[in-house]
């Protein structure tokens, strides 16, 4: 019985790891967007709505341009790599 299910099993499962099966982050910042960026919206929600039923407008406001911070770096492609670029060249460090 074992030698029938060990028999089923496709054979890309069973095949050695090629070079190309090393780890890739290339695509790594827009994965960690679709995952953080829904649960990023749905907390900034919850904490405005609370903000403004307690009437406390002064941290709204607080809270609302910190988010917008935080967005920007969730949301805009390459924001990292220029920024850290930027503060290479700044410092004189030579970024190539």
């Amino acid at each position: 019985m074992l030698h029938h299910i060990m028999a089923s099993i496709p054979h890309e499962v069973w095949a050695e790891p090629q070079k190309s099966d090393e780890l890739d982050t290339g695509n790594l910042a827009d994965w960690l967007r679709n995952i953080f960026g829904p649960l990023f919206l749905v907390i900034v929600s919850i904490v405005a709505i609370f903000f403004l039923f307690t009437r406390e407008i002064t941290r709204f406001v607080q809270f609302i341009v910190l988010a917008i911070g935080i967005g920007v770096v969730f949301y805009v492609p390459n924001i990292i790599e220029t920024t850290a670029r930027a503060i290479a060249k700044a410092l004189g460090v030579d970024a190539t």
